[in-house]
């Protein structure tokens, strides 16, 4: 990829725990294709900081699939695996700040406790004044209120859909530190897309409203806000988007059958589906 306009990069950034499927194709093709077009930087990054779901095989699927739509990258792979102590040092930021607090509930309290919010559920503070048990495992949860007060007014400007105004109080006290995971996914990106300076961050619209609460974190912890992207999501034959967890028909397959990936990437660009697939609002 050239580099004329030094200063525009994007990234993908996948999580190793399955195959990549179309899905994760077009995101990939609009993220290089986003760059590309500007002469910037393309970088790839790792979601890795699952250790119990993530695999090395589906690292090495996910370059081979990248390579055989005929995608390359600039630099070098970053893993999130190698990037604790930089998520360690942003929570001790916000906890120094006085924004976090210890949340005690299993997955089964919250399912019953939280109140539904669109495709997720709003924590609804139990934890919030509980007092803290070192014996028991924790996570650790932002105080939303509170930072958002300390916050101030926000937005962040989607190049599809104009300037936004954040509220990341519709989010409700999110986690930002798993009991099983040193950071959540809303501080890991956020913190790794200002160290790898990524100026446009192109991503499917199902992580349209995840962005109020990356606003809210890029203010807090002193980071730049990038331009946004949320592009549309393919979707099956049945309307839903394609998920590993349903089962999407993966590139390896694909591959398997046949398929040229450098054929199917460009049929992805012109808007080409294969049949039983849709791309709503394109």
């Amino acid at each position: 990829m050239t580099h004329g306009q030094e200063g525009l990069v994007t990234r993908f950034a996948p999580s190793p725990t399955g195959r990549l499927h179309l899905g994760h194709a077009y995101a990939a093709l609009q993220a290089h294709d986003r760059a590309a077009a500007a002469g910037g930087h393309f970088l790839l990054r790792i979601e890795d900081i699952d250790g119990t779901r993530s695999r090395p095989e589906h690292v090495a699927g996910i370059i081979e699939d990248l390579r055989w739509l005929g995608l390359d990258w600039d630099g070098e792979i970053l893993f999130q695996s190698a990037r604790l102590t930089a998520y360690q040092a942003a929570l001790d930021t916000l906890q120094a700040q006085g924004l976090l607090y210890r949340c005690y509930c299993t997955r089964a309290e919250i399912a019953h406790l939280s109140a539904p919010h669109g495709p997720g559920a709003v924590y609804p503070g139990t934890c919030r004044h509980a007092a803290p048990r070192d014996d028991l495992p924790h996570a650790w949860r932002i105080d939303m209120a509170r930072a958002a007060a300390l916050a101030g007014p926000l937005d962040w400007h989607d190049e599809l859909a104009g300037v936004q105004r954040a509220d990341p109080l519709a989010a409700g006290d999110v986690v930002l530190a798993r009991k099983d995971a040193p950071a959540s996914y809303h501080l890991a990106v956020v913190v790794d897309d200002a160290f790898q300076r990524v100026t446009h961050i192109v991503r499917g619209r199902d992580l349209f409203e995840a962005t109020h609460v990356h606003r809210l974190l890029q203010q807090l912890l002193g980071l730049p806000t990038p331009i946004y992207r949320h592009h549309p999501l393919l979707r099956g034959a049945d309307g839903a988007r394609l998920a590993k967890r349903t089962g999407a028909p993966s590139l390896a397959s694909l591959r398997a059958a046949g398929m040229d990936g450098r054929v199917l990437a460009d049929d992805l660009r012109a808007g080409r589906l294969p049949i039983g697939f849709t791309l709503p609002n394109a």
